[in-house]
């Protein structure tokens, strides 16, 4: 994302913002705009700053060094100068950089948690990330250095490098000096005055951009994952029975009842399950199909409660101190702190690798003659062919990696800043890693695709029904049947473009 798209713009309130929005300006290029309301806030805060400075008391972060500096009381013409050399100090990231469509992420959420108005900044400052936002200067944020203590340090401070015009930014695709990327987007770079640079870089906002959008990916995963693994009962010749609503009424979680109800659904008229309805001797199918409401459940079960959490934390005030200006009061206090975050990814990277597991041990049921009843590895002359054989091998180490990468960064902690940050959150590689799982999962579930639509193609000339043989045209547009051996890494690729591509028409009959 470079540029804007077109669009009424969405209002930054500091209250409002929800994942719809945080899509439609992050991915879709809605431009931002900040509201009225806000911006009173923003000046009330910015004036008990102005009034604090003017009185000589100690405010933390305004006037006194930073963590275990706290104490060290700065002279007042060195105000600005301390602001810009916290920014720069903690510009300490190291690693690949994040994406423009995480860089972006953080600076609307950087953006909205100021427009809160608890924060001190002037308006300029949040009007200027929002119009980094809107231009497409997307500064370089290297993705390792943060801990999740003082919120995203690292990485934050690396955004408000391009606010003054220090470090790096793309712009159109290329990475720039920041100032040059600036000038080009008619920009200039910003003196920051007292707070300003603390303002910046004090909260969570990069690990909750990270986990936003693997959220938004996860919505769609847990639906296809319906749809896939609803094609790959049918190319299995699976039962319908265990998606009976009647079965799920009486346990009645809401992830659970809307994954059975997706199933029943999409194989209603099913011409496959009508040909082995009577006289099926398989009473009982795995657990890999016949539990699919449970496991999807689960995982969209843990996906609603990220949801939720998200929804505090993109309108939360997570600076450090925070101004609260109808009490005339600058109270010191923890809220960038990373561990609501950190919990949550890693909750949502355990239920999205459980989404890859299961998928993966349909692929292995489709690719195992003794079970399938199919051609050995889906194809035909098995032997001088080897089919699917090592397109489940790659969903194997797929899963297998998402199960090492699952391994919750929530636990640990390792004190920093001279023993002043004593527990960290580590929040930011919880996030990081959560984004790696999505990504596999994905993968995991276009292996299955491909080899449910070629189960499908060897139970020929009977179909399924109606929204599934859908999906099945739908892949067979993209990729042609397996008939003899062939490169197989390109039809992998193409079937994971089509599940991040719009097929909205048959996701719209899932719930």
């Amino acid at each position: 994302m470079s540029a804007p798209a077109g669009g009424p713009a969405i209002p930054i309130d500091g209250l409002s913002l929800d994942l719809a929005k945080f899509a439609a300006i992050v991915r879709e290029g809605r431009p931002a705009l900040l509201d009225r309301g806000a911006r009173a806030r923003i000046g009330a805060a910015r004036a008990e700053i102005e009034k604090a400075i003017e009185s000589g008391a100690a405010v933390y972060g305004v006037n006194t060094g930073f963590g275990s500096l706290a104490n060290v009381r700065i002279a007042r013409a060195d105000l600005e100068t301390l602001q810009e050399r916290l920014v720069l100090s903690h510009a300490a990231g190291m690693g690949e950089p994040l994406a423009d469509e995480e860089v972006r992420g953080m600076l609307l959420l950087r953006a909205n948690t100021l427009a809160r108005g608890h924060s001190g900044v002037r308006e300029v400052v949040v009007e200027r990330l929002l119009e980094l936002l809107a231009r497409g200067v997307h500064p370089v944020v290297p993705s390792r250095g943060s801990v999740g203590a003082s919120g995203d340090l690292a990485p934050l401070a690396h955004l408000a490098l391009a606010v003054i015009g220090r470090g790096e930014a793309r712009l159109g695709g290329e990475t720039l000096p920041a100032a040059e990327a600036l000038t080009r987007a008619g920009l200039a770079p910003l003196t920051l005055a007292a707070r300003e640079g603390l303002g910046l870089i004090n909260g969570t906002q990069a690990m909750t951009a990270l986990l936003a959008l693997a959220a938004l990916d996860a919505r769609r995963l847990v639906r296809l994952a319906d749809l896939i693994g609803a094609l790959s009962t049918e190319a299995l010749r699976g039962t319908d029975a265990a998606f009976d609503p009647r079965i799920h009424a009486v346990r009645p979680y809401a992830g659970q009842r809307a994954a059975a109800a997706n199933l029943w659904r999409l194989m209603q008229g099913s011409a496959i399950r009508e040909s082995h309805r009577s006289g099926d001797v398989r009473v009982q199918d795995p657990y890999s199909l016949r539990c699919m409401p449970q496991v999807h459940g689960a995982v969209r079960d843990v996906l609603a409660d990220v949801e939720a959490k998200l929804a505090v934390e993109m309108n939360a005030a997570t600076d450090n101190p925070l101004v609260f200006a109808r009490d005339g009061e600058t109270l010191s206090g923890g809220n960038f702190h990373g561990a609501p975050m950190a919990l949550a990814a890693d909750f949502l990277a355990i239920a999205l690798a459980e989404l890859a597991s299961i998928s993966e041990r349909r692929t292995e049921k489709l690719t195992n003659a003794a079970f399938s009843g199919l051609p050995p590895f889906l194809v035909e002359d098995a032997g001088l062919n080897s089919g699917f054989m090592m397109a489940q091998v790659t969903a194997a180490a797929l899963v297998s990696e998402n199960k090492t990468l699952a391994h919750p960064a929530s636990v640990d902690s390792i004190p920093t800043s001279a023993d002043k940050e004593d527990h960290v959150s580590m929040g930011m590689w919880a996030a990081l890693k959560c984004r790696r799982v999505a990504a596999n999962a994905r993968r995991v579930l276009a292996v299955e695709l491909l080899a449910a639509a070629q189960g499908i193609d060897l139970l020929r000339p009977l179909a399924s029904s109606e929204p599934l043989e859908a999906l099945h045209r739908l892949v067979r547009a993209r990729v042609p049947r397996w008939t003899v051996d062939r490169e197989m890494a390109p039809d992998l690729a193409t079937a994971e473009e089509l599940l991040g591509a719009p097929v909205e028409p048959l996701l719209a009959r899932l719930g």
